[in-house]
């Protein structure tokens, strides 16, 4: 395979989809749906596909100065540890990224931002969950009132630098929060090189 059939984009290819035949939601929470489709595939086979339908979330590359941006740190329970990430939430019914991601800011770090930008969309886990998660960024942040204790209990300014360094000690593991540190150190290389 060349380089550049590589590069082609999403909208150069069009792949064999199979057909759904039956879809069924075996499990309704309050976060999530688990779906069981029943499948016919391209040659004619049939299968099954198990996924969480989820409602999209957003994160939040929340940069307090130049060369700083917030974490916070909180349990996970699906994997029994705490992890240092972006603020970050899954969209309530009726809002729109922007005002999730202004709400979450808020809620899980006590600051407002004057300045916002949609960066980009991609896709959580795409094997196993529909989820989409939108990127913002937030500048000029204003500590506007503490944040609330049943949401995150540490919220802390790392410069780029170290956060980057604690990707690569294995300190900050979650993906979202990789993608943002790359962004960030990505852009702040850009500024220095203009």
């Amino acid at each position: 395979m060349s380089p550049s059939t590589c590069r082609r984009s999403r909208k150069d290819i069009t792949l064999p989809r199979p057909r759904t035949i039956k879809e069924q939601t075996v499990f309704s929470g309050g976060l999530l749906k688990l779906r069981v489709d029943e499948v016919e595939l391209p040659d004619g086979r049939r299968a099954v596909r198990e996924f969480v339908v989820h409602p999209g979330a957003v994160c939040i590359l929340a940069l307090q100065d130049p060369g700083s941006l917030i974490l916070v740190r909180q349990y996970r329970h699906a994997i029994n540890d705490e992890l240092w990430e972006i603020p970050a939430g899954k969209l309530d019914p009726g809002e729109t990224p922007l005002q999730c991601a202004k709400r979450e800011l808020l809620e899980e770090t006590g600051f407002e931002a004057a300045s916002w930008r949609e960066c980009f969309r991609f896709v959580s886990s795409p094997g196993f969950s529909d989820e989409w998660l939108t990127l913002f960024t937030a500048r000029l942040l204003n500590h506007v009132t503490a944040r609330r204790m049943d949401e995150i209990p540490t919220c802390q300014a790392f410069q780029i630098e170290r956060s980057w360094a604690m990707v690569l000690s294995g300190e900050i593991t979650d993906a979202k929060t990789i993608i943002a540190i790359q962004l960030a150190a990505a852009e702040q290389e850009m500024s220095l090189d203009a």
